[in-house]
């Protein structure tokens, strides 16, 4: 039972590892990863607690791929990161990927801050914000300057961040089991 435990912790680092050195390296995260993951996530849970892990599976699957929709739509990220997290999503189940989004995001933020500073855009980065805001209320989309299209635009990858994330998530709950 402890290696069905051990996989649950395993599998999902693993692929989130291969995804974070692809997004490094490629800047993208192919589909001959996210899709076999998300087959195998929902595979895995479902032969070890049946009709309970497909549910959960794909509650998790479903809600990573929802929560970060509006953000692809609006080209703030790339379609690699969507469904890796839905990938993730159906290994960890609804509970454990909204944790690790947390700390996917605030890993992402420390990343955009040191690379905004390091690129000395502090003042850009602020208006830019702004823009977004006054978008924001006036309930349209930012301008193709604020997306993903924009080439002079500071981009961070985001499925490093994930990476980084899943990996110290899985540390914790394998230092739990072996405890």
């Amino acid at each position: 039972m402890r290696i069905i435990h051990q996989a649950f912790w395993i599998l999902p680092a693993l692929l989130a590892s291969v995804a974070g050195y692809t997004d490094y390296r490629w800047r993208r995260i192919p589909n001959w990863l996210t899709v076999p993951g998300l087959v195998l996530g929902i595979a895995l849970n479902s032969t070890a607690h049946g009709w309970p892990g497909t549910k959960e599976s794909l509650l998790g699957a479903g809600l990573g791929l929802l929560v970060l929709l509006p953000f692809v739509l609006v080209r703030s990220l790339g379609a690699g990161d969507w469904k890796l997290v839905g990938a993730l999503g159906a290994f960890l189940g609804p509970q454990h990927l909204i944790t690790v989004l947390f700390a996917a995001l605030l890993i992402a933020g420390v990343m955009a801050l040191i690379l905004v500073i390091w690129k000395r855009r502090v003042g850009q980065t602020f208006r830019n914000i702004g823009r977004m805001l006054a978008a924001l209320v006036r309930l349209h989309l930012p301008g193709q300057e604020l997306s993903l299209d924009n080439p002079e635009a500071l981009k961070i990858p985001f499925g490093i961040a994930v990476a980084i994330a899943v990996i110290l998530y899985a540390i914790g709950r394998l230092l739990i089991i072996f405890a």
